[in-house]
């Protein structure tokens, strides 16, 4: 069983693994080319992620309203984190 100070070391931990990918990759190639300014857009979208999750799964009790709201949480995740790479609906948002 994973305690709540576990589950909320790994959530947090998540975020921070995903931001050292580009960090890493940048050591090795040219073709990844992030600046402060996307680590920390991207930290913010992650760690705001995380931090919404923790509070999703301590706010409601039924797994199906979790999971519901987790998942509801990550396509907005995904969506804006899409947008923001490639512009996919070319809003002013993504700098087009």
């Amino acid at each position: 069983m994973i305690t709540k100070s576990q589950r909320n070391t790994i959530l947090f931990l998540i975020p921070a693994a995903l931001l050292s990918i580009p960090l890493i990759a940048m050591q090795f190639t040219k073709e990844v080319n992030w600046s402060l300014s996307d680590f920390v857009i991207g930290g913010i979208l992650l760690f705001g992620t995380a931090l919404t999750v923790k509070l999703i799964l301590e706010k409601f009790k039924t797994t199906k309203s979790r999971l519901i709201l987790i998942m509801i949480t990550l396509a907005v995740l995904f969506l804006v984190w899409a947008e923001l790479a490639v512009g996919i609906f070319g809003s002013p948002f993504a700098g087009s």
